[in-house]
Protein backbone atom coordinates (compact mmCIF):
# COMPACT_ATOMS: atom_id res chain seq x y z
CA UNK A 1 0.00 0.00 0.00
CA UNK A 2 1.53 3.27 -1.13
CA UNK A 3 1.55 6.30 1.39
CA UNK A 4 2.34 9.95 1.35
CA UNK A 5 3.84 11.86 4.17
CA UNK A 6 2.32 16.16 4.17
CA UNK A 7 2.21 18.48 6.67
CA UNK A 8 -1.54 19.39 7.07
CA UNK A 9 -4.46 20.67 9.19
CA UNK A 10 -6.17 18.19 10.91
CA UNK A 11 -10.09 18.79 12.52
CA UNK A 12 -11.35 16.28 14.76
CA UNK A 13 -14.43 16.39 16.31
CA UNK A 14 -17.40 14.30 18.34
CA UNK A 15 -20.74 14.85 20.19
CA UNK A 16 -20.59 15.56 23.65
CA UNK A 17 -22.10 12.84 25.57
CA UNK A 18 -23.27 10.68 22.83
CA UNK A 19 -23.54 7.50 24.44
CA UNK A 20 -25.74 9.20 27.19
CA UNK A 21 -28.14 11.29 24.41
CA UNK A 22 -28.49 7.89 22.15
CA UNK A 23 -29.63 5.87 25.29
CA UNK A 24 -32.42 8.47 25.33
CA UNK A 25 -33.74 7.94 22.21
CA UNK A 26 -31.09 6.98 19.69
CA UNK A 27 -33.61 7.05 16.61
CA UNK A 28 -34.00 10.92 17.57
CA UNK A 29 -30.31 11.94 17.60
CA UNK A 30 -29.21 10.08 14.56
CA UNK A 31 -31.79 11.68 12.77
CA UNK A 32 -30.93 14.92 14.18
CA UNK A 33 -26.78 14.30 13.67
CA UNK A 34 -27.98 13.47 10.01
CA UNK A 35 -29.98 16.57 9.27
CA UNK A 36 -27.18 18.40 10.72
CA UNK A 37 -24.30 17.09 8.70
CA UNK A 38 -26.35 17.64 5.16
CA UNK A 39 -27.83 21.39 5.83
CA UNK A 40 -24.88 22.24 8.27
CA UNK A 41 -21.76 20.55 8.98
CA UNK A 42 -21.04 19.30 5.12
CA UNK A 43 -22.01 22.16 4.02
CA UNK A 44 -19.91 24.52 5.74
CA UNK A 45 -17.02 22.23 5.65
CA UNK A 46 -17.56 22.20 1.55
CA UNK A 47 -17.17 26.69 1.70
CA UNK A 48 -13.90 26.12 3.72
CA UNK A 49 -12.51 23.53 1.21
CA UNK A 50 -11.99 20.72 3.65
CA UNK A 51 -12.33 17.04 3.04
CA UNK A 52 -14.21 14.43 5.33
CA UNK A 53 -11.35 11.48 5.74
CA UNK A 54 -13.84 9.58 7.44
CA UNK A 55 -16.59 9.42 10.15
CA UNK A 56 -17.12 6.80 13.58
CA UNK A 57 -20.29 7.26 14.45
CA UNK A 58 -20.68 10.47 16.43
CA UNK A 59 -17.75 11.71 15.47
CA UNK A 60 -15.43 12.93 12.23
CA UNK A 61 -12.03 13.63 10.53
CA UNK A 62 -11.83 16.46 8.24
CA UNK A 63 -8.98 17.48 6.36
CA UNK A 64 -8.20 21.54 5.13
CA UNK A 65 -5.53 23.12 2.95
CA UNK A 66 -5.11 25.56 6.17
CA UNK A 67 -5.05 26.21 9.32
CA UNK A 68 -6.91 29.35 8.96
CA UNK A 69 -10.13 27.22 7.03
CA UNK A 70 -10.37 24.63 9.58
CA UNK A 71 -10.81 27.21 12.18
CA UNK A 72 -13.09 29.40 10.43
CA UNK A 73 -15.13 26.56 9.46
CA UNK A 74 -15.31 24.68 13.46
CA UNK A 75 -16.45 28.23 15.12
CA UNK A 76 -19.38 28.79 12.07
CA UNK A 77 -20.33 24.90 12.92
CA UNK A 78 -20.24 25.97 16.71
CA UNK A 79 -21.74 29.59 16.51
CA UNK A 80 -24.47 27.83 14.53
CA UNK A 81 -24.80 24.92 17.09
CA UNK A 82 -25.50 27.49 19.77
CA UNK A 83 -28.49 29.32 18.59
CA UNK A 84 -29.68 25.66 17.35
CA UNK A 85 -29.55 24.55 20.65
CA UNK A 86 -31.34 27.87 22.07
CA UNK A 87 -34.40 27.03 24.25
CA UNK A 88 -33.82 22.93 24.43
CA UNK A 89 -33.09 21.47 27.64
CA UNK A 90 -29.35 20.46 28.65
CA UNK A 91 -30.45 16.63 28.11
CA UNK A 92 -31.94 17.20 24.77
CA UNK A 93 -28.90 19.59 23.03
CA UNK A 94 -26.49 18.37 20.77
CA UNK A 95 -22.99 19.94 21.33
CA UNK A 96 -19.58 19.28 19.93
CA UNK A 97 -15.91 19.43 20.84
CA UNK A 98 -13.38 19.95 18.16
CA UNK A 99 -9.20 19.64 18.40
CA UNK A 100 -7.36 21.50 15.43
CA UNK A 101 -3.44 20.69 15.17
CA UNK A 102 -0.75 21.83 11.90
CA UNK A 103 1.41 18.66 11.73
CA UNK A 104 2.92 15.83 10.23
CA UNK A 105 0.60 13.12 8.62
CA UNK A 106 0.52 9.98 6.30
CA UNK A 107 -1.71 9.62 3.61
CA UNK A 108 -2.28 5.95 2.76
CA UNK A 109 -3.54 5.19 -1.02
CA UNK A 110 -7.50 5.59 0.09
CA UNK A 111 -7.21 8.59 1.51
CA UNK A 112 -7.17 7.80 5.04
CA UNK A 113 -4.81 9.45 7.30
CA UNK A 114 -2.85 8.28 10.06
CA UNK A 115 0.37 9.71 12.36
CA UNK A 116 1.07 12.40 14.86
CA UNK A 117 -0.79 15.25 13.74
CA UNK A 118 -3.76 13.15 13.82
CA UNK A 119 -3.57 11.75 17.06
CA UNK A 120 -3.00 15.00 18.69
CA UNK A 121 -5.86 16.61 17.15
CA UNK A 122 -7.82 13.78 18.48
CA UNK A 123 -6.53 14.00 22.25
CA UNK A 124 -6.92 18.02 21.52
CA UNK A 125 -10.29 16.98 20.98
CA UNK A 126 -10.79 15.05 24.18
CA UNK A 127 -9.76 17.66 26.42
CA UNK A 128 -11.99 20.69 24.58
CA UNK A 129 -15.21 21.73 26.31
CA UNK A 130 -18.69 21.29 25.22
CA UNK A 131 -19.02 23.80 22.38
CA UNK A 132 -15.26 24.61 22.48
CA UNK A 133 -12.43 24.64 20.10
CA UNK A 134 -9.14 23.24 20.98
CA UNK A 135 -6.46 24.23 19.01
CA UNK A 136 -2.30 23.54 19.63
CA UNK A 137 0.45 26.08 19.15
CA UNK A 138 1.28 24.91 15.81
CA UNK A 139 -1.74 25.80 14.46
CA UNK A 140 -2.73 28.90 16.67
CA UNK A 141 0.62 30.09 15.70
CA UNK A 142 -0.86 30.04 12.43
CA UNK A 143 -4.23 32.15 12.76
CA UNK A 144 -3.50 34.25 15.71
CA UNK A 145 -2.88 37.33 13.95
CA UNK A 146 -6.31 36.65 11.91
CA UNK A 147 -8.35 36.24 15.61
CA UNK A 148 -10.65 38.71 16.44
CA UNK A 149 -12.29 36.92 19.74
CA UNK A 150 -11.55 35.63 23.20
CA UNK A 151 -9.08 32.91 23.54
CA UNK A 152 -8.10 31.24 26.55
CA UNK A 153 -4.42 30.17 27.16
CA UNK A 154 -4.15 26.98 28.83
CA UNK A 155 -0.37 26.31 29.28
CA UNK A 156 1.56 23.19 28.26
CA UNK A 157 -0.81 20.61 28.68
CA UNK A 158 -0.25 16.81 29.11
CA UNK A 159 -1.82 15.02 26.13
CA UNK A 160 -2.54 11.11 26.47
CA UNK A 161 -0.37 8.96 24.72
CA UNK A 162 1.68 12.23 23.59
CA UNK A 163 4.86 12.15 24.86
CA UNK A 164 5.90 15.84 25.34
CA UNK A 165 3.57 18.45 26.44
CA UNK A 166 2.06 20.58 23.90
CA UNK A 167 0.84 24.23 25.31
CA UNK A 168 -3.21 24.66 24.41
CA UNK A 169 -5.48 27.31 23.64
CA UNK A 170 -9.35 27.49 23.70
CA UNK A 171 -11.64 28.99 21.45
CA UNK A 172 -15.58 28.96 22.85
CA UNK A 173 -18.11 29.31 20.39
CA UNK A 174 -20.79 32.51 20.37
CA UNK A 175 -17.93 34.74 21.90
CA UNK A 176 -17.90 36.73 18.92
CA UNK A 177 -19.55 37.60 15.68
CA UNK A 178 -16.89 38.17 13.62
CA UNK A 179 -14.48 35.47 14.61
CA UNK A 180 -11.86 35.67 11.69
CA UNK A 181 -10.77 38.50 9.97
CA UNK A 182 -11.31 38.17 6.43
CA UNK A 183 -11.13 39.96 3.27
CA UNK A 184 -14.53 38.86 2.66
CA UNK A 185 -17.47 40.52 3.70
CA UNK A 186 -19.90 40.50 6.73
CA UNK A 187 -22.90 39.05 6.65
CA UNK A 188 -24.57 42.31 5.84
CA UNK A 189 -21.93 44.08 5.07
CA UNK A 190 -22.81 47.41 6.67
CA UNK A 191 -22.90 48.89 10.61
CA UNK A 192 -25.03 47.11 12.80
CA UNK A 193 -27.13 48.50 15.79
CA UNK A 194 -29.23 47.47 18.05
CA UNK A 195 -32.04 49.88 19.83
CA UNK A 196 -32.43 48.86 23.94
CA UNK A 197 -35.40 49.66 25.35
CA UNK A 198 -35.01 53.43 27.05
CA UNK A 199 -35.40 53.52 31.13
CA UNK A 200 -38.48 54.84 32.24
CA UNK A 201 -37.33 57.59 34.87
CA UNK A 202 -41.04 58.81 35.01
CA UNK A 203 -41.13 57.74 38.61
CA UNK A 204 -44.17 55.97 37.91
CA UNK A 205 -44.09 52.03 36.37
CA UNK A 206 -47.60 52.73 34.41
CA UNK A 207 -45.52 55.03 32.24
CA UNK A 208 -43.60 51.76 30.87
CA UNK A 209 -45.66 51.78 28.19
CA UNK A 210 -44.39 54.93 26.69
CA UNK A 211 -40.66 54.75 27.32
CA UNK A 212 -40.78 51.20 25.34
CA UNK A 213 -43.12 52.87 22.75
CA UNK A 214 -40.51 55.67 21.93
CA UNK A 215 -37.55 52.98 21.82
CA UNK A 216 -40.00 51.21 19.45
CA UNK A 217 -40.50 54.10 16.72
CA UNK A 218 -37.19 54.80 16.99
CA UNK A 219 -36.35 50.99 15.53
CA UNK A 220 -38.67 51.63 13.52
CA UNK A 221 -37.52 54.47 11.83
CA UNK A 222 -33.89 53.73 11.90
CA UNK A 223 -35.22 50.38 9.80
CA UNK A 224 -36.13 52.11 7.00
CA UNK A 225 -32.14 52.80 6.80
CA UNK A 226 -31.32 50.79 3.99
CA UNK A 227 -27.55 51.12 4.98
CA UNK A 228 -27.98 50.06 8.08
CA UNK A 229 -28.46 46.17 9.94
CA UNK A 230 -30.86 47.23 12.94
CA UNK A 231 -31.89 44.26 15.08
CA UNK A 232 -35.62 43.94 15.86
CA UNK A 233 -37.81 45.22 18.68
CA UNK A 234 -38.04 41.39 19.91
CA UNK A 235 -34.43 40.73 19.83
CA UNK A 236 -33.65 44.09 21.69
CA UNK A 237 -35.98 44.47 24.57
CA UNK A 238 -34.87 40.81 25.88
CA UNK A 239 -32.47 42.59 27.75
CA UNK A 240 -34.43 45.30 29.21
CA UNK A 241 -33.39 45.36 32.83
CA UNK A 242 -31.20 42.90 32.22
CA UNK A 243 -27.87 42.64 34.10
CA UNK A 244 -25.67 42.42 31.22
CA UNK A 245 -22.78 45.07 29.58
CA UNK A 246 -23.05 46.35 26.38
CA UNK A 247 -20.50 44.49 24.75
CA UNK A 248 -21.97 41.66 26.08
CA UNK A 249 -25.60 43.02 24.30
CA UNK A 250 -23.59 43.29 21.21
CA UNK A 251 -22.06 40.17 21.22
CA UNK A 252 -25.36 38.05 21.48
CA UNK A 253 -27.15 39.93 18.70
CA UNK A 254 -24.11 40.43 16.12
CA UNK A 255 -23.91 44.33 16.03
CA UNK A 256 -21.28 46.93 16.25
CA UNK A 257 -23.29 49.58 17.80
CA UNK A 258 -25.70 49.85 20.57
CA UNK A 259 -27.87 52.88 21.33
CA UNK A 260 -29.89 52.94 24.87
CA UNK A 261 -31.19 56.25 26.05
CA UNK A 262 -33.69 56.98 29.37
CA UNK A 263 -37.37 58.94 29.16
CA UNK A 264 -38.77 61.14 31.15
CA UNK A 265 -42.60 62.18 31.38
CA UNK A 266 -43.80 64.36 32.97
CA UNK A 267 -47.04 66.58 32.63
CA UNK A 268 -47.07 68.17 29.09
CA UNK A 269 -43.06 67.73 29.03
CA UNK A 270 -40.71 64.94 28.47
CA UNK A 271 -37.12 64.69 28.61
CA UNK A 272 -35.43 61.76 25.90
CA UNK A 273 -31.78 61.21 26.70
CA UNK A 274 -29.89 59.23 24.15
CA UNK A 275 -26.30 57.71 23.53
CA UNK A 276 -24.71 55.88 20.91
CA UNK A 277 -21.79 52.76 21.98
CA UNK A 278 -19.42 51.71 19.57
CA UNK A 279 -18.75 47.93 21.28
CA UNK A 280 -16.03 47.40 20.16
CA UNK A 281 -14.02 49.98 22.39
CA UNK A 282 -16.57 50.93 25.01
CA UNK A 283 -16.50 54.83 23.53
CA UNK A 284 -19.22 56.80 23.20
CA UNK A 285 -20.07 57.93 19.64
CA UNK A 286 -23.12 60.36 19.92
CA UNK A 287 -24.91 61.57 22.88
CA UNK A 288 -27.69 64.32 23.36
CA UNK A 289 -30.58 65.29 25.55
CA UNK A 290 -34.03 66.49 24.03
CA UNK A 291 -36.31 68.54 26.77
CA UNK A 292 -39.20 69.28 24.40
CA UNK A 293 -43.53 69.48 24.79
CA UNK A 294 -44.80 66.02 24.36
CA UNK A 295 -46.87 67.73 21.12
CA UNK A 296 -42.69 67.41 20.03
CA UNK A 297 -42.32 63.95 20.66
CA UNK A 298 -42.07 62.59 16.85
CA UNK A 299 -39.75 65.55 16.13
CA UNK A 300 -37.62 64.30 18.76
CA UNK A 301 -37.53 61.20 17.08
CA UNK A 302 -36.70 62.58 13.50
CA UNK A 303 -33.90 64.42 15.44
CA UNK A 304 -32.48 61.24 16.79
CA UNK A 305 -32.22 59.50 14.05
CA UNK A 306 -30.90 62.17 11.87
CA UNK A 307 -28.09 62.56 14.21
CA UNK A 308 -27.73 59.16 14.18
CA UNK A 309 -27.18 58.89 10.37
CA UNK A 310 -25.03 61.35 10.93
CA UNK A 311 -22.87 59.79 13.65
CA UNK A 312 -22.30 57.16 12.05
CA UNK A 313 -21.48 58.74 8.57
CA UNK A 314 -24.67 56.89 6.67
CA UNK A 315 -25.27 57.54 3.07
CA UNK A 316 -28.89 58.07 2.33
CA UNK A 317 -31.61 57.34 -0.74
CA UNK A 318 -33.41 60.36 -2.04
CA UNK A 319 -36.33 58.91 -0.20
CA UNK A 320 -35.16 58.29 2.55
CA UNK A 321 -33.91 61.84 3.62
CA UNK A 322 -37.53 63.00 2.05
CA UNK A 323 -39.06 60.42 4.71
CA UNK A 324 -36.75 61.25 7.53
CA UNK A 325 -37.53 65.37 6.59
CA UNK A 326 -41.77 64.70 7.17
CA UNK A 327 -42.38 65.27 10.82
CA UNK A 328 -45.23 64.11 11.68
CA UNK A 329 -48.13 66.21 13.65
CA UNK A 330 -49.41 63.86 16.66
CA UNK A 331 -52.23 64.10 19.09
CA UNK A 332 -50.67 63.01 22.67
CA UNK A 333 -53.79 61.20 23.54
CA UNK A 334 -53.97 59.63 20.50
CA UNK A 335 -50.07 58.26 20.67
CA UNK A 336 -50.20 57.52 23.74
CA UNK A 337 -53.96 55.11 23.43
CA UNK A 338 -51.71 53.99 20.12
CA UNK A 339 -48.63 52.78 22.19
CA UNK A 340 -50.68 50.75 24.88
CA UNK A 341 -52.64 49.13 21.72
CA UNK A 342 -49.42 48.09 19.55
CA UNK A 343 -47.77 46.61 22.50
CA UNK A 344 -50.86 44.22 23.49
CA UNK A 345 -51.53 43.77 19.61
CA UNK A 346 -47.98 41.85 19.62
CA UNK A 347 -48.95 39.42 22.26
CA UNK A 348 -51.70 37.91 19.17
CA UNK A 349 -53.42 36.57 22.02
CA UNK A 350 -57.64 36.06 21.72
CA UNK A 351 -57.96 38.83 24.83
CA UNK A 352 -55.13 40.60 23.89
CA UNK A 353 -56.20 41.49 20.34
CA UNK A 354 -59.77 42.13 21.98
CA UNK A 355 -58.06 44.74 24.38
CA UNK A 356 -55.86 46.10 21.90
CA UNK A 357 -58.38 47.04 19.29
CA UNK A 358 -60.49 48.87 22.11
CA UNK A 359 -57.23 51.39 22.75
CA UNK A 360 -56.33 51.50 18.83
CA UNK A 361 -60.43 52.37 18.48
CA UNK A 362 -59.88 55.44 20.83
CA UNK A 363 -56.69 56.42 19.33
CA UNK A 364 -58.49 56.77 15.63
CA UNK A 365 -61.76 58.21 17.45
CA UNK A 366 -59.12 61.22 18.19
CA UNK A 367 -57.26 60.96 14.99
CA UNK A 368 -58.98 59.77 12.31
CA UNK A 369 -56.02 59.72 9.78
CA UNK A 370 -53.36 57.78 12.12
CA UNK A 371 -52.37 55.12 9.70
CA UNK A 372 -50.18 52.61 11.96
CA UNK A 373 -53.39 52.65 13.82
CA UNK A 374 -55.20 51.21 11.07
CA UNK A 375 -52.77 48.31 9.84
CA UNK A 376 -52.47 47.24 13.87
CA UNK A 377 -56.39 46.92 14.38
CA UNK A 378 -56.43 45.00 10.83
CA UNK A 379 -53.54 42.66 12.06
CA UNK A 380 -55.70 41.74 15.08
CA UNK A 381 -58.75 40.69 13.37
CA UNK A 382 -56.54 38.57 11.00
CA UNK A 383 -54.69 36.81 14.19
CA UNK A 384 -58.93 36.33 14.92
CA UNK A 385 -58.98 34.54 11.88
CA UNK A 386 -55.40 32.39 11.83
CA UNK A 387 -55.92 31.64 14.92
CA UNK A 388 -59.52 30.53 15.12
CA UNK A 389 -60.12 33.17 17.67
CA UNK A 390 -63.64 34.57 15.90
CA UNK A 391 -67.14 32.71 15.37
CA UNK A 392 -67.28 34.84 12.25
CA UNK A 393 -63.76 33.73 10.61
CA UNK A 394 -64.40 35.21 7.45
CA UNK A 395 -65.52 38.47 8.74
CA UNK A 396 -62.68 39.00 10.82
CA UNK A 397 -60.80 38.00 7.64
CA UNK A 398 -63.09 40.57 5.67
CA UNK A 399 -62.57 43.79 8.17
CA UNK A 400 -58.59 43.01 8.02
CA UNK A 401 -58.61 43.51 4.39
CA UNK A 402 -60.74 46.48 4.57
CA UNK A 403 -58.77 47.92 7.16
CA UNK A 404 -55.39 47.33 5.44
CA UNK A 405 -56.18 48.76 2.57
CA UNK A 406 -57.28 51.92 4.49
CA UNK A 407 -54.27 52.32 6.33
CA UNK A 408 -52.07 52.22 3.08
CA UNK A 409 -54.24 54.83 1.56
CA UNK A 410 -53.63 56.66 3.96
CA UNK A 411 -50.40 56.57 4.33
CA UNK A 412 -48.26 54.66 1.63
CA UNK A 413 -44.97 55.16 2.92
CA UNK A 414 -45.94 53.83 6.61
CA UNK A 415 -44.60 49.89 6.23
CA UNK A 416 -46.83 48.83 8.75
CA UNK A 417 -49.72 49.18 6.22
CA UNK A 418 -48.42 47.21 3.44
CA UNK A 419 -47.59 44.78 6.34
CA UNK A 420 -50.94 44.60 7.55
CA UNK A 421 -52.46 44.37 3.54
CA UNK A 422 -49.83 41.49 3.29
CA UNK A 423 -50.85 39.19 5.86
CA UNK A 424 -54.89 39.93 4.65
CA UNK A 425 -53.89 39.43 1.06
CA UNK A 426 -51.90 36.01 1.80
CA UNK A 427 -54.69 34.56 4.12
CA UNK A 428 -57.27 35.02 1.73
CA UNK A 429 -55.70 33.31 -0.56
CA UNK A 430 -54.44 36.43 -3.41
CA UNK A 431 -51.09 35.42 -2.87
CA UNK A 432 -49.84 37.97 -5.73
CA UNK A 433 -50.71 40.76 -4.36
CA UNK A 434 -49.48 39.31 -0.99
CA UNK A 435 -46.12 39.33 -2.22
CA UNK A 436 -46.29 42.83 -3.80
CA UNK A 437 -47.24 44.41 -0.40
CA UNK A 438 -44.37 42.42 1.61
CA UNK A 439 -41.82 43.57 -1.34
CA UNK A 440 -43.15 46.82 -1.28
CA UNK A 441 -43.04 46.97 2.73
CA UNK A 442 -39.32 46.06 2.56
CA UNK A 443 -38.59 48.98 0.15
CA UNK A 444 -40.34 50.82 3.19
CA UNK A 445 -38.03 49.35 5.29
CA UNK A 446 -35.45 47.10 4.71
CA UNK A 447 -34.65 45.85 8.01
CA UNK A 448 -38.47 45.07 9.13
CA UNK A 449 -37.95 41.59 10.59
CA UNK A 450 -41.97 40.52 10.78
CA UNK A 451 -42.35 41.52 7.13
CA UNK A 452 -39.56 39.36 6.23
CA UNK A 453 -41.36 36.39 7.99
CA UNK A 454 -44.80 37.27 5.99
CA UNK A 455 -42.59 37.11 2.81
CA UNK A 456 -41.59 33.62 3.84
CA UNK A 457 -44.55 32.37 5.03
CA UNK A 458 -45.88 33.73 1.26
CA UNK A 459 -43.17 32.02 -0.23
CA UNK A 460 -43.92 29.10 0.89
CA UNK A 461 -47.32 29.26 0.01
CA UNK A 462 -46.15 29.93 -3.62
CA UNK A 463 -43.98 26.91 -3.57
CA UNK A 464 -40.88 28.26 -3.38
CA UNK A 465 -39.76 27.13 -0.23
CA UNK A 466 -35.95 27.05 -0.91
CA UNK A 467 -36.39 31.08 -1.49
CA UNK A 468 -38.70 31.37 2.07
CA UNK A 469 -35.38 29.46 3.64
CA UNK A 470 -33.03 32.21 2.69
CA UNK A 471 -35.57 35.09 3.76
CA UNK A 472 -35.96 33.32 6.90
CA UNK A 473 -31.85 33.28 7.38
CA UNK A 474 -32.61 37.12 6.83
CA UNK A 475 -34.84 37.47 9.31
CA UNK A 476 -32.86 35.73 12.07
CA UNK A 477 -30.24 38.09 11.45
CA UNK A 478 -32.60 40.74 12.30
CA UNK A 479 -34.03 39.24 15.02
CA UNK A 480 -31.80 36.53 17.07
CA UNK A 481 -33.71 36.00 19.77
CA UNK A 482 -36.67 35.15 16.44
CA UNK A 483 -40.25 34.54 17.62
CA UNK A 484 -41.67 30.65 17.37
CA UNK A 485 -43.38 31.74 14.82
CA UNK A 486 -39.96 31.72 12.03
CA UNK A 487 -38.85 27.88 13.72
CA UNK A 488 -42.88 27.03 12.48
CA UNK A 489 -42.12 28.71 9.20
CA UNK A 490 -38.60 27.19 8.88
CA UNK A 491 -40.53 23.75 9.67
CA UNK A 492 -42.95 24.04 7.24
CA UNK A 493 -40.20 25.36 4.46
CA UNK A 494 -38.18 21.45 4.97
CA UNK A 495 -41.11 19.76 4.86
CA UNK A 496 -41.76 21.54 1.82
CA UNK A 497 -38.88 20.48 0.32
CA UNK A 498 -38.94 16.78 1.36
CA UNK A 499 -36.17 17.46 3.81
CA UNK A 500 -37.92 15.83 6.53
CA UNK A 501 -34.93 15.21 8.94
CA UNK A 502 -34.33 19.33 9.03
CA UNK A 503 -38.06 19.65 9.51
CA UNK A 504 -38.17 17.53 12.42
CA UNK A 505 -35.12 19.93 14.46
CA UNK A 506 -36.91 22.73 13.37
CA UNK A 507 -40.02 21.25 15.09
CA UNK A 508 -38.19 19.90 17.71
CA UNK A 509 -37.24 24.12 18.42
CA UNK A 510 -40.50 24.75 17.65
CA UNK A 511 -42.25 22.70 20.39
CA UNK A 512 -39.51 24.16 23.18
CA UNK A 513 -41.21 27.90 22.41
CA UNK A 514 -44.75 26.37 21.86
CA UNK A 515 -44.93 22.77 23.56
CA UNK A 516 -48.67 23.22 23.29
CA UNK A 517 -49.08 23.58 19.71
CA UNK A 518 -51.05 21.09 17.81
CA UNK A 519 -50.00 22.21 14.65
CA UNK A 520 -46.32 21.39 15.64
CA UNK A 521 -47.10 18.33 16.53
CA UNK A 522 -49.66 17.10 13.31
CA UNK A 523 -46.43 18.26 10.82
CA UNK A 524 -44.21 15.93 13.09
CA UNK A 525 -46.37 13.13 12.57
CA UNK A 526 -46.26 13.76 8.81
CA UNK A 527 -42.70 14.23 9.01
CA UNK A 528 -42.38 10.81 10.60
CA UNK A 529 -44.90 9.25 8.26
CA UNK A 530 -42.86 9.97 5.77
CA UNK A 531 -39.39 8.47 7.52
CA UNK A 532 -41.57 5.53 7.98
CA UNK A 533 -41.54 5.78 11.42
CA UNK A 534 -44.59 4.57 12.19
CA UNK A 535 -45.05 4.34 15.70
CA UNK A 536 -43.67 8.06 16.21
CA UNK A 537 -45.86 9.28 13.57
CA UNK A 538 -49.06 8.00 15.96
CA UNK A 539 -47.48 8.82 19.08
CA UNK A 540 -47.55 12.92 17.73
CA UNK A 541 -50.92 12.46 16.08
CA UNK A 542 -52.17 11.32 19.61
CA UNK A 543 -50.78 14.30 21.28
CA UNK A 544 -51.71 16.98 18.66
CA UNK A 545 -55.42 15.16 19.02
CA UNK A 546 -54.77 15.51 23.01
CA UNK A 547 -53.88 19.00 22.82
CA UNK A 548 -57.16 20.34 20.51
CA UNK A 549 -59.44 17.17 20.07
CA UNK A 550 -61.50 19.56 17.22
CA UNK A 551 -58.20 19.95 15.57
CA UNK A 552 -59.10 19.25 11.69
CA UNK A 553 -56.42 18.49 9.00
CA UNK A 554 -59.70 19.41 6.75
CA UNK A 555 -59.64 23.04 8.18
CA UNK A 556 -56.03 23.81 7.52
CA UNK A 557 -56.81 22.63 4.21
CA UNK A 558 -59.48 25.25 3.96
CA UNK A 559 -57.80 27.83 5.40
CA UNK A 560 -53.93 27.09 4.44
CA UNK A 561 -53.90 29.14 0.98
CA UNK A 562 -51.34 26.65 -1.09
CA UNK A 563 -51.20 27.54 -4.43
CA UNK A 564 -50.59 24.24 -5.38
CA UNK A 565 -52.74 21.70 -3.61
CA UNK A 566 -49.92 19.08 -3.96
CA UNK A 567 -47.92 20.93 -1.39
CA UNK A 568 -50.55 20.43 1.23
CA UNK A 569 -51.70 17.07 0.00
CA UNK A 570 -47.69 16.42 1.10
CA UNK A 571 -48.68 17.15 4.98
CA UNK A 572 -51.48 14.03 4.50
CA UNK A 573 -49.74 11.68 2.81
CA UNK A 574 -47.12 11.38 5.34
CA UNK A 575 -50.31 10.74 8.19
CA UNK A 576 -51.75 8.14 5.68
CA UNK A 577 -48.77 6.63 5.56
CA UNK A 578 -48.75 5.96 9.39
CA UNK A 579 -52.21 4.54 8.86
CA UNK A 580 -53.64 7.73 10.41
CA UNK A 581 -57.21 8.40 9.06
CA UNK A 582 -57.59 12.20 8.17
Amino acid sequence: MSEMRKIAAILVSDVVGYSRLAGADEERVLARLRALRSDLIDPTIAVYNGRVVKRTGDGSLVEFRSVVDAVRCAIEVQNAMVERNAGLPPERRIEFRVGIHLGDVVEESDGDLMGDGVNIAARLEGIAKPGAICLSEDAYRQVKAKLDLLVIDLGATQLKNIAEPIRVYSLEAGRATSPIISEQPSAHGKPSIAVLAFNNLSGDVEQEYFSDGISEDIITDLSRLSELHVIARNSSFVYKKAAVSIPEVAKALGVRYVLEGSVRKAGNRVRVTAQLIDATDGGHVWANRFDRDLTDIFAVQDELTLEIVAALKLKLTAGERDRLAKSRAVDVKAYEFFLRGRELAWITTKIGNIEARKLLERTIAIDAGYSPAYAFIAFTHCIDYINGFSSDPEYSLRTGLELAQRAVAMGEEEPTGHWALGIAYGWGGDLDRGLAEAHRGLALSPNFAAMMLLLARIQIYLGDAAAALETLDAAKRRDPHHPQFAMQFQADAHFSLGQYEQAIVAIEQWLTRSPNSESAYALLASCYGHLGRLEASRKAWSRALQINPDFSMERRRRILPYRKPEDFELRIEGLRKAGLEV
